[in-house]
């Protein structure tokens, strides 16, 4: 069994000395690091790192880490992120109607590829509760068509609270959330059936059809209050023809819509991710 790891993510101003630093702190509390990888962003001026370190024989507890290592974000003017990696977060999912984005989350789930917990699922139609019946999840259909946008979101907040939802997930959930609700909930990912920018709202693969593309692709990204334009994580493309009809194009495009999201939920899981001027660096 893998021995857990604490993971720091570090953002602030570039400038020489940074990576030196950061290890020697470590290295003075008996951290062994697994993992190192660093980023400078030089037209930002950014300076980012995500470090790994077994958590065994460590000199500090978990309750000083983030005091002793805050002392070190104010000297160098950053941000920063401490977790663990035996951490397993409760994860909710939105689902309509479409299936195969969520049953490929809950295979990869039962199978241990994907370390979190998904108690809760979502959607606005009955269609999928089966699904969550056999992979254990407590489903809710919640009816958006008879009811005002702001009841049911409210309705929603409120099993995320319930369920101790850290992470929501999007997989093909047919409804546009609110500016409201993305004030009270931002830890959001969506799959879009696009390889964005380009597509961005409804129909993309008809839209693409129309204009005789040679590629489509498939976008996961965290959902921000401008639809289909929050900052990306993972994108997949698959080669399209001539011969290809608006259907051959859904068919192909589930593929990669499984790849990519099952990707952007792992990485996000492993803090991999760094979020930034609206985009992100990913450290695979």
């Amino acid at each position: 069994m893998e021995k857990p790891s604490i993971i720091l993510r570090t953002v602030c101003p570039d400038r020489p000395g940074l990576v030196s630093q950061l290890t020697s702190w470590i290295s003075h509390y008996g951290g062994n690091i697994k993992h190192s990888d660093h980023h400078t962003d030089q037209d930002a001026g950014l300076f980012l790192s995500r470090i790994e370190w077994d958590i065994n024989d460590l000199a500090i507890n978990k309750s000083e880490i983030y005091e002793q290592f805050e002392k070190i974000a104010i000297d160098i003017n950053g941000k920063f992120n401490i977790n663990y990696s035996d951490e397993i977060p409760n994860v909710g999912i939105f689902v309509s109607k479409q299936n195969h984005c969520l049953i490929d989350l809950l295979w990869r789930v039962r199978n241990g590829e994907l370390k979190m917990n998904v108690p809760l699922i979502i959607s606005n139609h009955p269609d999928l509760e089966n699904i969550a019946k056999d992979f254990k999840a407590q489903f809710v259909c919640i009816d958006t068509t008879n009811s005002s946008k702001s009841s049911v979101e409210k309705q929603i907040l409120n099993l995320l609270k319930d369920f101790d939802i850290e992470l929501v997930v999007l997989a093909k959930y047919m409804q546009i959330l609110s500016d409201s609700f993305l004030d009270n909930y931002s830890s959001i990912i969506n799959i879009h059936h696009s390889f964005l920018p380009a597509f961005k709202g409804g129909q993309p693969y008809h839209r693409a059809w129309k204009r005789g593309v040679k590629l489509i692709g498939a976008t996961a990204h965290y959902v921000t209050q401008d639809l289909d334009e929050g900052p990306i994580i993972e994108q997949c493309t698959v080669n399209v023809s001539h011969r290809d009809e608006v259907a051959d194009l859904i068919r192909k495009g589930r593929d990669i819509e499984r790849i990519a999201l099952a990707r952007a939920v792992r990485l996000h899981l492993n803090h991999q991710i760094f979020v930034y001027d609206s985009k992100t660096a990913v450290f695979d």
